[in-house]
């Protein structure tokens, strides 16, 4: 009964390490995927660099409506 709850544990183990390492995995893609959309961000907006985070949600949204 031992021997079966220690691979019992091991396996339980195995699988949240997996897990953890898929959330690592996404968590990377996303801010790789964030990092992408901000330089295309800049680069079709230059004047967006210089702007604080609060004026470029109100410049992307004064833009949304015009659309």
């Amino acid at each position: 009964m031992l021997e079966e709850q220690k691979k019992l544990i091991q396996e339980r183990h195995r699988l949240e390490q997996a897990q953890m390492r898929d959330r690592a995995k996404e968590r990377k893609a996303r801010t790789r995927r964030l990092i992408q959309e901000g330089a295309i961000l800049e680069k079709a907006f230059p004047q967006t660099a210089a702007m604080s985070l609060e004026e470029l949600e109100g410049y992307l949204c004064g833009l949304a409506k015009q659309i």
